[in-house]
């Protein structure tokens, strides 16, 4: 892995190399993570925005990951390293501790546990024995212990040494060429799914307005989107926590019904931001059309479900006015990995956030950094079946905030 944190490539994501080096680069090991298939989804929609699936049969989470980017390579680079993170997080080899949380933070540093998000049904037991991971806290610059269920994906059966207590998902997962720049994808992704829900839980919603948007590449996808004939909403999400974040939902225009298309994107630079929830768009968009991800329930295919989404989506812009201008949503553009990683903890710690763990799960032999990040504090995805609302939804619920 490369030891700089030097951006080399900023069209549509920053990375450490371009898509075509991180191709490569990792080729030679898709096999033995059973990657089998990488195939171009772009032709089966109209927008023309570069989409991939990539199919990894025998996996122990989806079998399907998608990617998306400006060019085919790009989401080619998007589709299979997120196949990678997957791979690497249902197969979790670092330092495991099996103890009851009442005694192992008597003993050593552990996660805020407290700050942690929750499921339905489920209570935390400090006494109760669980398997912990080692990961780091980046704010106090030592060693800090995660549940392992938090960490590991490998959704076969119930967490090993669980407690069930805490959700299993891939929130906070992402690679990258190193360890810096795959910290900064995946604490950046907490901040976006904690950004959406906050946003979701407000009364007030209104949208960004679509000619204030002043970059090229954003421009470029809309127009892409309206020449398709889709109706597009963005909305500013951004929270207290100061980094970019975005919402953008597409339906098929004049009254008509068909797969929609949302997506979210958070990074510092907030071209960068909107880039992605645009693409991300597209992207959920394809996934409906060709029906390729395995985690989707066979009842979201029916013309009823479409009609359904194609509405809620529709009266969300229809309700709402495009009076937000891009140009007020902070921006940061850095030219390394080191200086995003710094900013971005600053900003976690202005919002009293000071607890950042990231686990590596990287292996020498590959050159990828896999990094899972946990931030105590933060909101769990509000569409996520078992959310529990944690203080910061309920501060705004309880219209405190």
């Amino acid at each position: 892995m490369p030891d700089g944190s030097q951006k080399q490539y900023v069209l549509d994501t920053h990375r450490l190399r371009d898509p075509e080096q991180t191709l490569e680069i990792v080729k030679p090991f898709l096999k033995e993570m059973g990657i089998t298939r990488i195939a171009n989804l772009t032709g089966l929609d109209r927008i023309g925005l570069p989409t991939v699936m990539v199919a990894r049969p025998n996996s122990r989470s989806v079998a399907v990951s998608l990617g998306k980017g400006l060019s085919l390579r790009a989401a080619e680079a998007s589709g299979v390293m997120e196949a990678i993170e997957s791979w690497h997080a249902e197969r979790v080899r670092l330092p495991q501790r099996l103890a009851r949380y009442a005694e192992l933070s008597e003993d050593t540093t552990v996660v805020d546990v407290a700050g942690l998000p929750r499921v339905t049904g489920r209570q935390f037991d400090p006494h109760a024995n669980m398997l912990w991971v080692q990961g780091h806290d980046l704010c106090a610059g030592s060693a800090c212990w995660v549940p392992l269920e938090m960490v590991d994906t490998d959704y076969t059966s119930a967490p090993v040494g669980g407690q069930s207590a805490f959700p299993r998902t891939t929130n906070g997962l992402a690679s990258g060429n190193n360890l810096t720049e795959a910290s900064c994808h995946a604490i950046c992704e907490l901040i976006e799914r904690d950004a959406t829900t906050l946003w979701h839980h407000r009364a007030e919603q209104s949208r960004l307005d679509p000619a204030s948007v002043d970059d090229p590449r954003c421009q470029k996808a809309m127009e892409m989107m309206a020449a398709a004939g889709l109706e597009i909403g963005l909305w500013n999400t951004t929270s207290d926590i100061s980094i970019a974040s975005f919402r953008c939902v597409i339906c098929e225009g004049g009254g008509q019904f068909g797969h929609i298309g949302i997506g979210d994107g958070c990074h510092p630079d907030r071209a960068i931001a909107l880039l992605r929830a645009l693409t991300e768009a597209a992207q959920t968009r394809l996934t409906y059309i060709s029906g390729a991800r395995d985690d989707l329930d066979p009842k979201e295919f029916t013309d009823q479900a479409k009609m359904e989404r194609g509405r809620y989506v529709r009266d969300l812009i229809e309700s709402t006015q495009a009076d937000q201008n891009f140009r007020d949503c902070p921006s940061h553009v850095t030219e390394t990995f080191e200086s995003d990683l710094g900013l971005i903890l600053e900003r976690l710690s202005s919002a009293n956030l000071s607890q950042v763990v990231t686990v590596d799960l990287s292996r020498p032999e590959y050159d990828v950094a896999v990094v899972r990040a946990v931030i105590p504090g933060l909101e769990a995805p509000h569409d996520d079946p078992d959310y529990v609302p944690g203080p910061r939804a309920l501060r705004i619920l309880e219209g405190l905030a």
